[in-house]
C-alpha cells in the first residue's frame, strides 16, 4: 500500500511537459499544474492567433493567463522531494536493461517503448505518456534499444510486414512501391512460422544429437569389451607361452642333472679303483718296510722280485671338456633360443602392432569419410585441384636422429643441403651412416600430402620408406628408392625417374621446382605431382602398403632442400 500511495504522490508533483518533478510550480486556470519554464516555453511555440491552450485537457484561454507561483504546491514539492521518495520510488536500471528516454539524472528502467515519439518509458513516465496522449494511437511496445531497426530507412515507418520474397520486413509504403505483388505478411506470423521451423529443426538436432551420443556410448561400450576380450586373451597366450617356456626349462635342467650324474658316477667309479689300488699299495709298503729291516741279503734279492707296484695311472676325466658340454654348450644354445625367440616376439609384436594401427586407421578414416560423404565429396575419389590436395596437408617435421652427419639444416630445420665436412652429431642407431639421407619424425597413414621444393645441379631424391629400412652401409638396403622398403622420385635438371626395389622407371615430363606427394596408404596409392596453377600428375604407384610409411629425403652435392608450407 505503501508503494501505491508513493506512486501516486509522484505523478500528482510530475510536469505534463518535462515529464520530471515541478520546478516553480504554476498553475493554470484549468486547475493543472505545470513548471513556470515549461508552460512559457510551450506557449511561446504553440501560440496561435493569440490563443493559449492546456497542454493536458486542450482548454484554451484568451487572453494568456497570468503567471504566478502556487507557494502551496512548491512547499509541498520540496518537502517531498526532501524525503528521498522520489529516489525510492523509482526503479534503476541495470547495465543490461533498457534506460528511460525521459529520466534526467539517474536512469530508471523502461518497460515500455513506444514506436510513434520514438521512446522508452519508465514506469512513472509511462503513466504520464499515457495520460497525455489517451485516445491516440501510439504503437507501444517492450522496452528496446533498437527502435530506429523496427523502422523503415526509407519511410520512417514501423516495420509492420515481412516480404518473403526478398526476405526482409518492410513497411506498408514500401508494399506499394518496390514490393508490390510480392509474398508480403505481417512480421507476427513470419515470427511465428520462422519460430515453428528454428523449434522443429532444434528439435531434430537434439534428436540427432542424442541418437549420436547414443550409438557413441554403444562404441565405447563396445570398444571397453573388446579391449578387455583381447586382454583377457592375450593373458591367456602368454600364460600358456611362460608355462611351456617354464616347463622347458625344467627339462632342460633335469637333462642337465642327468649328465651331472653320469658324470659324476663314472669319476666317483675311478675314485673307488683308486682308492682300492692305495689299500693294496700300502699293504705292499708295509711288506716292503719288513723285508727292508732283514739282514739276508739273499732273501732280500729273491723277495724282492715278487714286488710289483703300478705303473699306469688312472686316467682322469676332462673336467675341461665337460665345463665345456655342460656350460659353453647348453649356454650358447640358451643363447641363440632367447636371440630366436627375441626376433620372432618381436616379428610377432610388430605384426600385432601393425594390425592395432590399422585398425584404429580403419576407423579414423571411416569417420573421416562419413563426414566427407555427408559433404558430398567422394572420399574414393583423388583429389584433383591443388585445393582439393592442401585438404590433406600434412605439415612435415625432420627428425635430426636420421640426418646423415654431411647434412646441414636452416631455417629452424626445415631447409637442407649436403656439405662437405660432416657435422658433429651425436651417435644414433636411427642415423644414415652413408648416404646423404634424412626422414621425418612423424609415419604417414590414411590421407597425407605435403610440398617440398628443391633447386641445384646435385639432384635430390623425395619418397617414403618403412621405419625399419636399414640405415647403415652404402647399399641399396639403406638408399631410398633402391630396397622393397622404400620408394622414391629422382630429381635432377635433364632426368625424372621412379624408384623402387632395384627397378626405375624414366619418366617423359621434367621435374618442377616444387613437388607435391599425396599418399593413400589405406588405398595403397603414392604419387607425385608438379605443382603450378594446375596439378601435374609425374609417377602414381599402385601397391599394398603393409605398414605406416616415413617421408625421406635424398639431397645431393649443390643442391637445397626446403620444406614448403601450404
Amino acid at each position: 500500500m505503501a508503494a501505491a500511495t508513493i506512486s501516486i504522490e509522484q505523478d500528482q508533483f510530475c510536469c505534463s511537459v518535462c515529464l520530471e518533478v515541478l520546478r516553480d510550480p504554476v498553475t493554470i486556470p484549468c486547475g493543472h499544474s505545470y513548471c513556470l519554464d515549461c508552460i512559457e516555453d510551450y506557449w511561446n511555440r504553440t501560440k496561435q492567433k493569440g490563443q493559449y491552450s492546456c497542454p493536458q485537457c486542450r482548454q484554451v484561454f484568451n487572453p494568456r493567463p497570468l503567471l504566478s507561483r502556487n507557494t502551496v504546491l512548491g512547499e509541498v514539492v520540496e518537502q517531498f522531494q526532501r524525503s528521498g521518495l522520489k529516489a525510492s520510488a523509482q526503479t534503476l536500471v541495470k547495465p543490461d536493461e533498457v534506460k528511460c528516454s525521459v529520466c534526467t539524472g539517474r536512469k530508471s528502467k523502461a518497460v515500455k517503448s513506444c514506436l510513434v515519439c520514438m521512446q522508452s518509458y519508465c514506469v512513472a513516465h509511462l503513466r504520464v505518456h499515457e495520460e497525455r496522449f489517451h485516445g491516440k494511437t501510439h504503437k507501444l511496445l517492450p522496452a528496446s534499444d533498437q527502435l530506429r531497426e523496427k523502422m523503415c530507412p526509407q519511410h520512417d515507418k514501423s516495420l509492420r510486414l515481412y516480404c518473403r520474397t526478398d526476405q526482409h520486413s518492410v513497411c506498408t509504403q514500401c508494399l506499394k512501391e518496390r514490393h508490390k505483388g510480392h509474398d508480403t505478411v505481417s512480421v507476427a506470423e513470419e515470427r511465428s512460422a520462422q519460430q515453428k521451423k528454428l523449434q522443429e529443426t532444434c528439435s531434430k538436432s537434439v534428436q540427432k544429437l542424442k541418437d549420436t551420443e547414443k550409438e557413441l556410448r554403444y562404441i565405447i561400450g563396445y570398444i571397453k569389451h573388446s579391449t578387455e576380450a583381447a586382454v583377457d586373451e592375450s593373458e591367456r597366450i602368454f600364460s600358456r607361452l611362460i608355462r611351456s617356456i617354464e616347463k622347458q626349462g625344467s627339462e632342460v635342467k633335469e637333462l642337465i642333472r642327468v649328465q651331472e650324474r653320469a658324470a659324476v658316477s663314472q669319476a666317483e667309479e675311478l675314485l673307488e679303483k683308486l682308492q682300492r689300488e692305495i689299500v693294496e699299495l700300502r699293504r705292499t709298503d708295509a711288506e716292503l718296510e719288513k723285508l727292508c729291516r732283514s739282514e739276508d741279503h739273499v732273501h732280500f734279492l729273491q723277495s724282492s722280485k715278487s714286488f710289483h707296484f703300478p705303473t699306469k695311472t688312472v686316467e682322469m676325466p676332462r673336467t675341461d671338456a665337460l665345463q665345456y658340454l655342460m656350460y659353453k654348450t647348453t649356454k650358447g644354445a640358451l643363447a641363440d633360443l632367447k636371440d630366436s625367440l627375441a626376433e620372432t616376439l618381436e616379428k610377432e609384436f610388430q605384426k600385432i602392432s601393425e594390425k592395432v594401427i590399422s585398425l584404429k586407421e580403419t576407423s579414423n578414416q571411416s569417420t573421416s569419410e562419413k563426414t566427407k560423404a555427408k559433404n558430398s565429396v567422394q572420399f574414393n575419389s583423388e583429389p584433383k585441384t591443388r585445393d582439393d590436395f592442401l585438404q590433406y596437408y600434412n605439415d612435415l617435421t625432420l627428425d635430426p636422429n636420421t640426418a646423415n652427419p654431411y647434412l646441414n639444416f636452416s631455417d629452424g630445420r626445415r631447409v637442407v643441403t649436403t656439405r662437405l665436412e660432416p657435422q658433429p652429431y651425436p651417435d644414433h642407431p636411427d642415423r644414415f651412416t652413408n648416404w646423404a639421407q634424412v626422414l621425418c619424425r612423424a609415419g604417414m597413414a590414411g590421407r597425407c600430402y605435403w610440398e617440398v621444393e628443391w633447386v641445384g645441379k646435385g639432384g635430390v631424391s623425395i619418397g617414403v620408406c618403412y621405419k625399419n629400412m636399414s640405415r647403415s652401409g652404402g647399399g641399396s638396403d639403406s638408399k631410398l628408392g633402391h630396397n622393397s622398403k622404400s620408394w622414391s622420385l629422382d630429381c635432377s635438371n635433364s632426368v625424372c625417374s621412379f624408384q623402387h626395389n632395384k627397378e626405375s622407371a624414366t619418366i617423359g615430363a621434367l621435374c618442377g621446382s616444387r613437388i607435391g606427394v599425396y599418399l593413400d596408404l589405406r588405398a595403397g596409392t603414392l604419387s607425385f605431382y608438379n605443382v603450378s596453377e594446375t596439378m601435374v600428375l609425374l609417377h602414381k604407384v599402385k601397391t599394398t602398403f603393409t605398414q605406416p610409411v616415413y617421408p625421406g629425403f635424398w639431397v645431393g652435392l649443390g643442391s637445397v632442400l626446403k620444406l614448403c608450407s601450404p
